[in-house]
């Protein structure tokens, strides 16, 4: 199943607005006053020390690395956040990665507006063409979105070996061609 923009529907530069809605997807950077907020997010999925994932957040910038939060009007609330990070061997790639939503906002469709908004911001703004992702258990998820499975990526370039860490049974690749 494929993802259906919401009608009526703004393609442009951050923020991105879906017209006549509450919603905003933004750049973190832009906003630092959501990062205390999107540090306590991710870290309510994935627990980490409030200086790591603040120095992530921080890192944020125009091109890549860049953090992606959808807000709610007036940059009230941050609902859901999103990474994307570069791929060294994959210059029009990369990688989307810490894909969260607060679980009082799940089941509402938040999830693949962050995602198509991410895809718009790759596209139109970083002039990228491939999204990469990894997944445990949200797989069905990222499908009914639009991505398929692919060979395990590895953000850091290639490698002359294996490595463990890309051959984790549960961690399933994903890829989608903007």
């Amino acid at each position: 199943m494929r993802y259906i923009k919401p009608e009526p529907y703004y393609e442009g530069l951050p923020p991105f607005n879906v017209t006549g809605s509450p919603f905003n997807v933004v750049p973190i950077h832009n906003f630092p006053e959501l990062m205390k907020e999107t540090c306590a997010l991710i870290n309510s999925e994935w627990p980490r020390s409030e200086t790591a994932r603040m120095r992530s957040l921080e890192a944020s910038c125009d091109t890549l690395p860049c953090s992606l939060v959808l807000t709610t009007e007036g940059m009230c609330r941050v609902i859901a956040h999103l990474k994307l990070s570069p791929i060294t061997s994959k210059k029009k790639a990369c990688f989307v990665e810490s894909v969260v939503v607060d679980k009082a906002y799940r089941g509402q469709g938040f999830g693949k507006l962050i995602m198509k908004f991410a895809e718009d911001y790759c596209r139109v703004v970083l002039d990228l063409n491939t999204l990469y992702l990894s997944t445990i258990d949200q797989d069905g998820f990222y499908e009914r979105i639009g991505y398929e499975y692919c060979a395990p990526v590895s953000m850091y370039g290639p490698r002359h070996c294996e490595l463990p860490s890309l051959q984790n049974l549960k961690k399933k690749y994903m890829k989608k061609v903007l």
